[in-house]
């Protein structure tokens, strides 16, 4: 949106119609100085509104699921730990002797 044709075409508006006497003193002045403060937003400050509002519903479902951790009872036994499972299967090929080199 260009700034500058908005406000020829609003005081070509403006200047089509007589003025009337319930119109505020100064009453243009105030709308062009609101039309030029959003057009010269802050594009950064909607970034920023929204990159704090995951951040804190990050937090919150981090408090959520650390309190439900802490609550739920553990399991004694180890038998279905995936991390050795994982450890076993990598290490399995390192564990093999090296037969192949003799013939």
């Amino acid at each position: 949106m260009n700034l500058t044709e908005l406000q020829k075409k609003l005081i070509a508006a403006g200047r089509l119609k007589a003025p009337d006497e319930s119109v505020p003193y100064a009453f243009e002045k105030r709308i062009t100085a609101l039309i030029a403060a959003r057009a010269g937003g802050d594009q950064w400050l909607f970034w920023a509104r929204g990159l704090w509002r995951a951040a804190a519903s990050c937090v919150a479902v981090a408090v959520v699921i650390g309190a439900i951790s802490l609550f739920l009872p553990g399991t004694p036994d180890n038998s279905n730990d995936l991390s050795q499972d994982f450890e076993n299967t990598l290490l399995a090929s390192a564990d093999l002797p090296d037969t192949a080199s003799t013939p």
